[in-house]
């Protein structure tokens, strides 16, 4: 990715947490012990979906009591829970989720600077193995690493959205469809 890239899309996270000031932190603070909302396996109806893909799968995720839509993500195999965020332009993760799914804090390159509901932060860019939820896996994804302080819980934004075919909200559920 060129560093002209690099900065539009750090641009679009500065953008993004004008427009949505405090959805991370009120996800953060409304999450906390909570289980994850639950995840269903779901079939695609013939004749809807992508003709891309033969036999699409996807995920449907409730929403929880606040509206928003967590689940249980699989991230280069870890587990990890994730609020899907339209607005986010990027995948986001706090420097302790990406240790714990194996980057190493030394593979991180801070030098973009970004706005986010907590104020300024440094981010880095990376190109995340896979990331999964129920039946639905996408490869190579572009996600920033935050600061802990500046991030504490992990955004699924639209460098993972814009890999499946469709997502819908309908009656109060997300659909991921692959």
């Amino acid at each position: 990715m060129s560093v002209r890239s690099l900065a539009f899309v750090a641009g679009a996270v500065l953008v993004t947490a004008a427009f949505v000031p405090d959805v991370a932190k009120r996800y953060l603070e409304t999450t906390g012990d909570k289980p994850a909302a639950k995840v269903e396996a779901v079939a695609v109806p013939a004749g809807q979906g992508s003709a891309r893909y033969t036999g699409n799968r996807g995920a449907v995720i409730d929403a929880d009591p606040n509206g928003h839509f967590t689940g249980l993500f699989a991230i280069n195999g870890r587990k990890e829970k994730g609020m899907v965020d339209t607005g986010a332009s990027m995948v986001a993760i706090n420097v302790s989720t990406a240790q714990r799914i194996g980057i190493s804090r030394t593979e991180l390159d801070f030098r973009y600077a970004v706005d986010t509901a907590n104020g300024k932060a440094r981010a880095a860019y990376i190109r995340l193995e896979k990331i999964e939820i129920g039946p639905v896996r996408l490869e190579n994804i572009g996600a920033m690493v935050l600061e802990d302080k500046a991030l504490s819980g992990t955004l699924i934004g639209m460098s993972f959205l814009k890999g499946l075919s469709s997502y819908k909200v309908e009656d109060g559920k997300l659909h991921l469809i692959r």
